[in-house]
C-alpha cells in the first residue's frame, strides 16, 4: 500500500462528499462514503464497506481494513468520487 494513494485526490473526494452528501450524526454521506474530519480540520476521514482512511497533517494516511477486496472497491468509489 506504500505511495499507492494521492492526497490530493482524497482530498478531492472528500470535498465533493462535503459538499454533495447528506448529514450524519459525524459529517456527510454520499455514495456510500461518509466523510468528517477532527474538530480542528487537520485530520480527515472517509469511510465506507468495512473501510476507513484518515489523512493527516503533512499528506500521511492511514488506511485500515479486515479484507483487501473491500479496500479496493473502497478505493476505486473513492477515485470515482475525485472527478
Amino acid at each position: 500500500m506504500r505511495n499507492e494513494l494521492d492526497p490530493a485526490k482524497v482530498l478531492q473526494a472528500y470535498e465533493n462528499v462535503m459538499a454533495n452528501g447528506t448529514p450524519t450524526e459525524f459529517g456527510k454521506i454520499y455514495e456510500g462514503v461518509e466523510a468528517f474530519s477532527d474538530y480542528d480540520g487537520y485530520n480527515v476521514y472517509m469511510r465506507g464497506n468495512g473501510v476507513e482512511l484518515k489523512v493527516g497533517f503533512h499528506n500521511t494516511y492511514h488506511l485500515e481494513y479486515d479484507q483487501e477486496h473491500l479496500r479496493d472497491s473502497f478505493l476505486k468509489k473513492v477515485a470515482m468520487l475525485a472527478k
